[in-house]
């Protein structure tokens, strides 16, 4: 029997909200040149003397806003995505020995650790998914780049391939659709939908980041799906750091001017982020709300991510399904 190893990856999560763990998340992550494209020498100087010690404490006091019991959002959600799709790819296909696991960019679980570990279970092929549908050289770039450091200590490497992104895979799009229909029938249609990316400086698009045209394809083919004519979606970016321009329309701005503007309701979607974490759930849900509200908006309501649904794991069985075939799939 063939033996697989499928690895979904998210960024990271700290391993607890208070300002030591986050500390730590936030020194490896930010660390990474593929994360902040700025001179490594003065990068460090800004890292260490000003980020970690006042971001670390405003930002554990955010975790724990939003932290669940012992574990945090986005970590709960991957593993049971992960978990469900799992079982899901065992019951489809019963001849093949697949191994599925959750592996972080950043922090615990790491990629390295899981490839060890899927390599010394005797997998011979493996298969990466990250769990970012817009490809851009922040996030899906820097699992790239884990995948071939850990490849580069490895004698007898096994063949492998990856999915670059999905951002208008129609079973994404789907669930995406299905997820904002059910919001309506929940709680009504608002005055607007505001699809909120996760954004990233400018310049890296004018470098050639494909990711802000990646972004601009899903909200169209989200609006199509869902029938909206322009007047009643927007997008947005959000969650910028530092002073250098970013992908704009800011969220932060756009809500604020919503409000001021006579807008009383307001739906927001976060389509970048496979599942709930500190940017959705702090950020829009919390944050962004009060803005609208403290600007003279009623309701501003924020839908969920896909997080751990069905239609989420489906999605990542259709991604796996080329590469368990072998059809279409870029090995390596």
């Amino acid at each position: 029997m063939k033996s697989i190893g499928i690895v979904f990856i998210n960024l990271g999560t700290p391993d607890s909200p208070d300002t030591a763990a986050v500390r730590k998340f936030l020194r490896e992550f930010l660390s990474d040149p593929r994360v902040v494209e700025v001179p490594r020498v003065i990068w460090m100087l800004i890292l260490y003397l000003i980020i970690l010690p006042f971001r670390s404490p405003r930002a554990a006091r955010n975790y724990k806003q939003v932290w669940m019991n012992d574990i945090s959002p986005l970590r709960y959600f991957s593993q049971r995505l992960v978990d469900g799709a799992g079982r899901k790819l065992a019951a489809d296909y019963p001849d093949v020995d697949i191994h599925t696991r959750l592996a972080m960019t950043y922090g615990d679980v790491s990629i390295a650790s899981t490839i060890d570990e899927l390599i010394n279970l005797g997998c011979e092929r493996l298969f990466f998914v990250p769990l970012y549908p817009q490809y851009s050289a922040t996030t899906t770039a820097a699992v790239h780049d884990q995948i071939c450091k850990a490849f580069s200590a490895i004698r007898d490497i096994p063949q492998w391939g990856w999915v670059k992104s999905y951002y208008d895979h129609p079973a994404y799009i789907s669930a995406l659709a299905s997820t904002v229909r059910q919001h309506w029938s929940e709680n009504g249609k608002a005055e607007l939908l505001l699809m909120s990316f996760h954004g990233i400086p400018k310049r890296n698009v004018e470098l050639g980041d494909p990711y802000q045209a990646h972004c601009e394809k899903t909200a169209e083919a989200l609006a199509r799906e869902l029938g909206l004519n322009d007047g009643e979606w927007i997008s947005t970016f959000q969650s910028r750091l530092g002073k250098a321009e970013w992908l704009q329309p800011y969220t932060d701005k756009t809500v604020i001017s919503l409000a001021r503007n006579g807008s009383k309701t307001l739906d927001v979607i976060c389509p970048a982020f496979a599942v709930e974490c500190l940017e959705t759930l702090e950020e829009i849900a919390g944050e962004a709300r009060e803005f609208f509200v403290e600007n003279g908006g009623n309701d501003l309501r924020y839908i969920p991510c896909l997080n751990d649904g069905e239609a989420h794991q489906n999605l990542l069985i259709s991604l796996c399904r080329s590469f368990l075939e072998e059809k279409n799939v870029n090995f390596r």
